[in-house]
């Protein structure tokens, strides 16, 4: 007799407020920002990545079109401190302290104590992009180069207390993150130094910081948590694969990109680079064979990983031709393998560690739908693009940040939101 009622209560259909309700999502929320570290970083990197691809779409369309610039700063300036600085460490932060405590075996860090570092660079940035507006260089530059030193402090702050977990840690491997923070410490001298030649408008000294700055600062970070996570992320995934991650790889990488970053500054013969940029290459592709590139192509976010850590290789051989063929006095590849190194590694490995860390932390299943996948196609379209654009003159670099931008602006969009609500499974975080 009591079952009857149940059964008819199980399977009564249900009123239009009960359909609203399972239909709506929760409101956004500023507040919930500050609920988890990787929230209230990843937010503010999202808005710059953002902000940093719509303003250099909008920059060569204009000159495509021949519209006339803002000539106190140079474009391919602010372009340079914008991809290499603007939005990069604000990812970093919130994976620092997200991750981070766990490797040291320190408590979480509440997202509060970030606060400063986090709006110190995001008010920097903003200032830089408002100096790009000015027509005055005489205002122009120093403007420019405030901003640039107000994230430089905000990194800085966020490197010191990444350094006091450091030093407070009692765990028995510290080697990943003593890299990082060191890598950290690199990135706000750098940025420091890119301030003031910003201000005193020495492009060049500018531009130097800013590669060693992609080299030392942000790839030596890219090193040290692709060897620590990404074979963990491959064997979780599929059994069948070992986390081959030997500590002699680890000081490959950082040996390789310090290479590189010292080549900025005081070029090496040009037999001798390509060389190791050819070994190198080959090397970082064997690797991604051996981390489980064939297998992980059945796993869209494994996919994304992977194929983001191929360009790593392929930059390092475009590197190599490069120097290769300027030795032979035959010119070289201009940007391409710059290029392949900073929106194709740089930037697919970004958005596929932040799809993967968002996605999880937010409760969600740690897959990629659809949208994602084309929207990392189209990503994987820009970097292509940029590349035949800097061999072949055509198409336009407009295409390629165009591109950039049509895959970054809706995954970024897509991603604010969830920072901003609840975790779907409910729980706190």
């Amino acid at each position: 007799m009591r079952s009857i009622p149940l059964q008819l209560h199980a399977t009564a259909p249900a009123t239009p407020l009960a359909r609203h309700t399972a239909r709506s999502r929760p409101v956004w929320r500023p507040g919930r920002l500050l609920s988890a570290p990787h929230r209230l970083a990843f937010a503010a990197g999202t808005l710059m990545l953002m902000l940093s691809a719509l303003w250099w779409a909008v920059t060569l369309a204009g000159r495509a079109l021949g519209w006339a610039a803002p000539a106190g700063l140079p474009s391919t300036a602010v372009h340079m401190l914008l991809m290499g600085f603007g939005f990069m460490p604000l990812f970093f932060a919130g994976f620092l302290f997200t991750a981070g405590p766990k490797w040291l075996g320190l408590p979480a860090v509440p997202a509060r104590a970030l606060r400063f570092g986090l709006q110190a660079q995001v008010a920097g940035w903003a200032v830089l992009l408002l100096a790009s507006t000015a027509h005055d260089a005489a205002l122009a530059h120093p403007l420019g180069g405030l901003g640039v030193a107000a994230a430089a402090v905000g990194w800085g702050a966020l490197v010191w207390q990444f350094g006091r977990l450091l030093w407070r840690s009692h765990a028995a491997d510290k080697l990943h993150a003593g890299l990082i923070a060191a890598a950290g410490a690199l990135g706000a001298v750098l940025m420091a130094l890119s301030a003031g030649a910003l201000a005193a408008g020495d492009i060049g000294l500018l531009r130097q910081c800013v590669l060693v700055g992609l080299w030392g600062f942000i790839g030596v970070t890219y090193a040290a948590v692709a060897h620590r996570m990404l074979p963990f992320f491959s064997a979780s995934a599929l059994p069948l694969l070992d986390a081959w991650r030997p500590t002699w790889l680890l000081w490959v990488f950082v040996a390789v990109l310090g290479f590189e970053g010292v080549a900025v500054a005081w070029p090496p013969p040009l037999a001798l680079q390509a060389s190791v940029e050819a070994a190198a290459g080959l090397l970082w592709l064997g690797l991604a064979v051996r981390w489980g590139l064939v297998q992980s192509l059945r796993i869209r976010l494994l996919a994304m990983l992977h194929l983001g850590f191929v360009w790593l290789g392929v930059a390092m051989l475009l590197l190599a031709v490069s120097h290769t063929t300027t030795a032979a006095g035959e010119g070289s590849l201009g940007l391409a393998p710059l290029h392949a190194y900073t929106m194709g590694f740089l930037g697919s490995m970004l958005v596929a560690m932040a799809t993967r860390v968002s996605a999880g932390h937010s409760g969600r299943a740690l897959a990629v739908d659809t949208v994602a996948w084309v929207l990392f196609g189209l990503l994987q379209a820009a970097v292509i693009a940029r590349i035949m654009s800097d061999l072949a003159g055509t198409p336009g670099p407009w295409l390629a940040a165009a591109l950039w931008a049509a895959a970054l602006l809706p995954w970024g969009w897509r991603h604010l939101g969830w920072y901003g609500r609840p975790r779907a499974d409910g729980r706190p975080g």
